[in-house]
């Protein structure tokens, strides 16, 4: 296994240093040109696994190849997650296997095919309206602050709210989910003084809490109304359900798959248009159907996500041993040119967009992607509606530090 040449001599593409300071793309485009799946070194145990490095891939054909094939690439051996802190031992990184991301067929599909329930197209279209109304109060809210922080004033809330409603979570404990939820990625960000125990602790809190409103349904399902995806999954009787344990797992991945990552796809998306003035106005005043994927591609939330090698095999040229982890850097695929004609250009017109923003296909591809995208196109149809004119107010947005999240911290407007 040998680097790749045309690399700074210990590139990580996970270091979260550099993702604090911005997404590696040039980087991306040398190894899809000179050696599209490569060995990446790293410190045995820098990542949390007692191995020396990943294979890095980087086409948009080979994500996809690596991603539907959960036979010969597992999420379950290592976790989907790329890199843990340091120190995280095995038994901890093992927990995370509860997690229906980091699941195998056929374990994988027995969760998926019972949680699948909750989103199907009725069950969005049921959340529209709420979520519609929602979005409008949220910008409208932010309009008479006149200026402030686009991502906590806007970003972040429709995305807890929207989870929060899907599992019928009360409104005097929406903020506890979205404090949960932040201390469990934030923990690579010294800004938020956040310690990988802390996140673990948080993690165990949502769980718990979880846990409780699901035993709460199975033990009284006549209190409840039964439309929340609590009571469809968990107190379904003959028709398979989750455990209590499986539920409080199911929304530890909600908080981070389906809180930060669409907040975070918001936020890139607002500082796009606002960088991109002729894309706004064409938003404004047409509304194309097709802006909510390419804010979605442009921004790619999650960078990368990994598999492990089952068996030797052979990938992009690589000979690729049983046991290597191998990195799906999404972030690179999706701005491949072999796909995306001027990948580096915002184009909310794109059409067809067939980014892997929200997977390469295959077993892991997200389940909540309708919700994503109509989260998306709800809340800039109220910032166009209602602050058409929102300006960048102050310096270059305050991204975060991860080593897997494409995450901004802050942006500052002007509504008025």
């Amino acid at each position: 296994m040998s680097s790749c040449p045309a690399l700074p001599d210990g590139f990580d593409f996970t270091d979260p240093d550099i993702y604090q300071d911005r997404v590696p793309l040039p980087e991306f485009a040398l190894l899809r040109e000179t050696a599209p799946v490569s060995w990446i070194r790293q410190p045995r145990g820098a990542a949390g696994f007692d191995d020396e490095g990943y294979w890095a891939v980087t086409r948009h054909a080979d994500v996809k190849e690596v991603s539907t094939h959960p036979e010969l690439y597992s999420s379950n051996l290592n976790t989907a997650v790329i890199r843990f802190a340091a120190h995280m031992n095995r038994e901890q990184i093992d927990i995370q296997k509860l997690i229906m991301l980091n699941m195998d067929p056929p374990e994988h599909t027995r969760v998926r095919q019972i949680v699948q329930r909750g989103f199907t197209p009725r069950a969005v279209r049921a959340l529209e309206t709420a979520l519609r109304e929602r979005a409008t109060r949220i910008v409208r809210s932010a309009r008479e602050d006149g200026s402030g922080d686009f991502v906590t004033d806007i970003a972040v809330e429709l995305p807890l709210q929207a989870i929060a409603e899907l599992i019928g979570v009360p409104q005097q404990d929406r903020s506890r989910i979205f404090d949960w939820s932040n201390k469990m990625v934030a923990y690579d960000d010294p800004e938020y003084a956040i310690t990988e125990e802390v996140g673990t602790r948080s993690a165990a809190e949502l769980v718990s809490y979880a846990m409780t409103m699901a035993q709460a349904r199975k033990e009284c399902p006549a209190r409840y109304a039964g439309d929340d995806i609590v009571s469809r999954l968990v107190a379904a009787e003959g028709e398979g359900n989750l455990s209590a344990d499986e539920f409080g797992f199911f929304v530890i991945l909600l908080a981070v798959a389906g809180n930060e990552t669409t907040r975070n796809a918001i936020s890139h998306g607002m500082h796009a248009f606002l960088t991109h003035p002729g894309q706004w106005e064409l938003f404004r005043t047409q509304r194309p159907a097709t802006a909510a994927e390419e804010i979605v591609r442009w921004a790619t939330p999650v960078v990368s996500f990994q598999r492990t090698a089952t068996r030797d095999t052979e990938l992009g040229g690589a000979r690729i041993a049983a046991g290597d982890r191998v990195g799906l850097f999404y972030s690179s695929a999706n701005n491949d040119p072999e796909v995306f004609a001027d990948p580096g250009t915002f184009d909310i017109t794109r059409d067809p967009n067939p980014h892997l923003g929200f997977g390469g296909g295959g077993p892991h591809f997200c389940l909540g992607k309708s919700l994503a995208v109509l989260e998306i196109d709800l809340i800039f149809q109220a910032v166009a509606d209602l602050v058409p004119g929102i300006r960048l107010a102050g310096p270059a947005p305050r991204r975060l530090r991860s080593a897997w999240i494409n995450g901004i911290k802050e942006l500052r407007v002007d509504y008025r």
